[in-house]
């Protein structure tokens, strides 16, 4: 993964044990619904990264955080363009640098 690399070669790895997680790594299929995802990030004690959140169904991300969301849920992490940390090195670094704490 992209993230994982450039939070690698800022060094935060040795600050914070930090792990990214597929699906497959988690025997979760691929079709699982976001209802289903959240569930196991939560129960997990997982954060969830993605870049899916729209409100399409049922068990789309959103509706599941409005239905199931409390003040003791991990959060979830929205990527806003997800091509774009693929294809943008300075976007994926800005990525990296909202998502950890401030140089310190």
């Amino acid at each position: 993964m992209l993230l994982l690399g450039s939070i690698t070669s800022q060094g935060w790895l040795d600050l914070f044990p930090i792990r990214f997680i597929s699906l497959e790594e988690v025997e979760l299929p691929a079709n699982s619904s976001d209802r289903v995802v959240w569930r196991f990030a939560q129960a997990n004690q997982m954060i969830l990264l993605t870049d899916n959140r729209r409100m399409k169904g049922k068990d789309s991300l959103e509706q599941v955080l409005r239905e199931e969301n409390t003040a003791s849920s991990l959060p979830v992490v929205t990527i806003g363009d997800a091509d774009r940390v693929l294809n943008d090195l300075d976007y994926r670094e800005l990525c990296v640098n909202r998502l950890l704490p401030p140089h310190f």
